[in-house]
């Protein structure tokens, strides 16, 4: 499989954890001049700002190792944006990373880390 398709596959993945944790998913692959949130999800009580990333069993680093400081920085500039835009009721918000890992036959495990940085 491609980076692309492997991507896009980590990110259903990710999105169907959270429907079956009941959220209910808002938006995806949100984008603004500041950069890109993969799936902002709504929880009972949260408002959820999930980056998924997506490595092959066996790599040399873990997925939440490529959300790096200046990755968080423009998550959380993009989340202020949507804020801005489409309010939030003055809930809390998360900023979770989705690691979701594959292997030649498809994904393997997925591991939310939620609250994984704050903004």
């Amino acid at each position: 499989m491609d980076r692309k398709t492997v991507g896009v596959l980590g990110e259903v993945s990710a999105a169907k954890f959270y429907r079956d944790a009941g959220y209910t998913l808002l938006a995806s692959n949100y984008r603004t001049r500041q950069g890109e949130i993969d799936l902002i999800v709504q929880g009972q009580s949260v408002l959820v700002f999930a980056e998924v990333k997506t490595r092959a069993e066996g790599s040399l680093l873990t997925p939440r190792e490529a959300v790096t400081p200046a990755k968080q920085r423009r998550i959380v500039s993009t989340a202020a944006a949507y804020l801005e835009k489409f309010g939030s009721d003055n809930q809390p918000v998360r900023f979770d990373v989705i690691e979701v890992y594959y292997n030649d036959t498809g994904m393997t495990r997925l591991n939310c880390i939620e609250h994984a940085f704050e903004a």
